[in-house]
């Protein structure tokens, strides 16, 4: 297999999926509480040291060895006071809420849990601890992950249908999938809508996450100082998406929370005036269990080859015909950085006009005379290859009269004897009227001009013959 990048730089691409919420919602509004309080790095967990992340101590660094007596009171607060203040946000205003819980955390906390479960609230696991996964090796952090769903579902009595790591590693994603346990996972940021990822042969629902629209930034530079500036992000935020809505893309909105941070009465002012603003305005909120659920039931998986993941005998099946008799355009391109940008027929279109524009002047003048002429001789006795039968048909070449077939071979032979190859033009654009202006027009350019229009036509051919295998 030849050099593959794995990062997906397209998505959903200019063509999203046509997205119907339920209530006719225009944004999905997902309100996530992580509760890490008693999850988190400490001397008392078994840890090299106190917490760093995420509190209002400015510039906060692990004490090796330590107890970090503020650190852990900040947190202690969020347990004892910031959940309280939301819960009653929340049941309140009837809003539903999807609690990203790190287990040991939700150990510690039994009254809280049974709160959460009195309110409905969707309990997802947030890991076994609040603690970075990036150096964990494979083998440990699979144990951590299938600890964290025992522990998880000891406490709260039902196990996680979610996931979402945060201080994650490049393997949590795919080992989390590997798992089959969870109806979805978070742990990218990468799209407003969710999507499906194959991880092996398990289809795995991922609902991106925000670091944004998430009151992480109170204690990050830059950052918010104020509740209302939070709440006039989230708004500005909620605004944009809602006017896509009204163009027809309906997108969903994230909202992360920690009870420590937004718990704050200065803070939870900006999410209260965030929840007045969208009520009524066409915003929902859903937990994301409902959101996957959703999905999964409008949006389902389909499975199909991607030119990133085939095989070389494979991929030269199917597209070693791409350019006319010169399967050594497919070949070079098989060679590139294929990823996922390039599973799309503009995609591997783009790859295979880059195999032929760096291939030598000789060689693009081969794949130019390898075409055949329009409605000419080989057409007549039925002796063109598959795809230039049908490209020649759809502009109706197939069925000329006596008097346009003649003018096509007076003219097929005129611009042979000009410029040494074969008329090229992407036939899939034009009418035969059209096909029969731009001949004409062409015939007396210049011939390094014409070789240059040539090629580009020979691309725009790929780009079509693509499209009929591929999105």
């Amino acid at each position: 297999m030849a050099p593959r990048y794995p990062r997906d730089l397209s998505g959903y691409g200019p063509t999203p999926p046509e997205v119907h919420w339920p209530h006719d919602a225009l944004v999905a509004v997902s309100l996530v509480l992580n509760f890490e309080e008693g999850g988190e790095n400490s001397i008392l967990h078994g840890d090299a040291g106190s917490e760093a992340f995420l509190s209002d101590i400015a510039g906060a660094q692990p004490w090796p060895g330590q107890r970090h007596w503020n650190m852990e009171s900040i947190y202690d607060y969020g347990a004892r006071a910031g959940f309280w203040r939301l819960h009653r946000l929340f049941t309140e205003r009837g809003l539903p809420v999807t609690v990203y819980g790190v287990a040991t955390a939700l150990a510690r906390a039994p009254e809280q849990v049974e709160a959460m479960k009195a309110a409905g609230w969707e309990i997802a696991s947030h890991g076994l601890k609040w603690v970075e996964h990036r150096d964990m090796g494979e083998a440990e952090e699979r144990r951590a992950i299938a600890e964290a769903i025992r522990l998880h579902t000891e406490v709260t009595g039902a196990a996680p249908r979610g996931w979402y790591t945060g201080r994650c590693s490049e393997n949590t994603v795919r080992l989390t999938a590997e798992t089959g346990a969870f109806d979805w996972i978070s742990d990218t940021y990468d799209d407003d809508l969710p999507y499906w990822r194959e991880v092996g042969a398990r289809d795995q629902l991922v609902i991106p996450y925000t670091l944004e629209a998430n009151d992480m930034r109170f204690a990050t530079a830059p950052g918010y100082i104020t509740g209302r500036q939070f709440g006039d992000y989230l708004i500005d935020a909620f605004e944009v998406l809602r006017a896509e809505g009204e163009a027809g893309r309906p997108r969903m909105m994230s909202v992360g929370l920690h009870n420590r941070l937004i718990g704050r009465p200065g803070k939870i002012a900006g999410l209260m005036r965030f929840l007045d603003h969208i009520a009524g305005r066409g915003g929902w909120c859903f937990t994301r269990g409902e959101i996957a659920e959703h999905w999964a039931a409008h949006h389902p998986h389909e499975r199909r080859e991607r030119p990133s993941a085939m095989k070389k005998m494979r991929f030269m099946e199917l597209f070693g015909g791409i350019y006319e008799h010169s399967p050594w355009v497919a070949e070079r391109a098989y060679k590139l950085e294929l990823g996922p940008a390039h599973d799309s027929a503009p995609g591997l279109a783009n790859a295979m006009a880059r195999a032929f524009r760096s291939a030598s002047p000789e060689e693009r003048l081969a794949v130019l005379t390898a075409h055949p002429d329009l409605a000419g001789k080989l057409a007549a006795a039925k002796a063109l290859t598959a795809d230039s039968t049908a490209e020649q048909a759809s502009a109706g070449l197939d069925a000329l009269t006596e008097e346009e077939r003649a003018r096509f071979t007076e003219l097929n032979e005129a611009y042979m004897a000009r410029h040494g190859i074969p008329f090229i033009i992407a036939v899939r654009d034009h009418d035969k009227a059209g096909i029969l202006a731009a001949f004409e027009r062409r015939i007396g350019n210049e011939t390094e001009a014409e070789i240059t229009e040539a090629c580009a036509q020979v691309e725009r051919i790929a780009l079509h013959r693509l499209k009929v295998l591929l999105p």
